[in-house]
This record gives C-alpha cells, structure tokens and sequence, in this order.
C-alpha cells in the first residue's frame, strides 16, 4: 500500500521568490504570488503547514490594470464606530500605498486563519525596484 506523505513543518524548505511587477497584469501577479505563498506549486504541499515560500515584489507601482479598475475599484476601512466608514479609489492606493493594495489583495486568496496570517507576513512588496534582502539579489 502506499500512503499519502504529509510534510511537517521542520521538513520544508522555503525559497525566496523575486517577481518584477513592471508591465505585468496585477490580477495575475496576485494569483501567483498567492500560490507561491501557499506552496500550492510544491509536490509536498500539505494543507495545514506552511509550506510556501517568501515572495518579494519589486517595481509594484508600475502594474497594469484591465478594464477601469483604477478609477471604479474602491476599498473600504471601518474602524468600528457609526459613520466611520471611509473610502480609499484604487488609484489613489496605488500611487500613496502600494504595499498596502497588493496585501490586501493577496490577503483575499489566502486562508482566513491563522496560517493565512503567517502566510501574508512572508510577502514582501517595494514600488522600487531596491530592496534590502541582499541576500536575494541574483548576482
């Protein structure tokens, strides 16, 4: 008989992903990132272990949207009390808060536990195109 493998959490080796957002469809870098975060794309993944590597995403203020997402697309914040709702257009996120758009984004794709939690804390995300993970840096 054979059974299937479940990966424990000290056997998994965790990459460090690059992905250069300039002239990329934002959607479509959501949804990779989100399966690289999960770890989806590994033959060892198992559902509740974080098996998943770290993403970073460089050149984030230069993705393309379809459609008129930029000037349609609104995010709410509520902070719990009456009338505090306040509205934040796509555009405007872009331009201000990057990281912030694309981890609210990701955040929709992942599991809404935990684990989704100290999955998102793996993504990393600079409008530039620096960032300080030296290590990281194909050289």
């Amino acid at each position: 008989m054979k059974f299937t493998q479940m990966a424990k959490a000290n056997e998994i080796e965790k990459d460090w992903v690059v992905i250069d957002a300039t002239d990329k469809i934002f959607g479509r870098i959501i949804t990779e990132v989100a399966t690289l975060l999960r770890g989806k794309h590994k033959p060892s993944f198992t559902p509740h272990v974080d098996c998943g590597d770290n993403v970073i995403i460089i050149n984030a203020s230069k993705a393309r949207f379809t459609g008129a997402k930029l000037e349609d697309k609104n995010y709410y914040t509520h902070s719990g009390y009456f009338g505090s709702t306040k509205t934040h257009k796509m555009s405007d996120m872009l331009e201000n808060n990057p990281e912030k758009l694309y981890k609210l984004a990701t955040r929709g794709m992942l599991p809404k536990t935990k684990l989704g939690k100290v999955m998102l804390k793996k993504l990393k995300v600079y409008a530039g195109s620096e960032h300080p993970h030296s290590a990281q840096i194909k050289g």
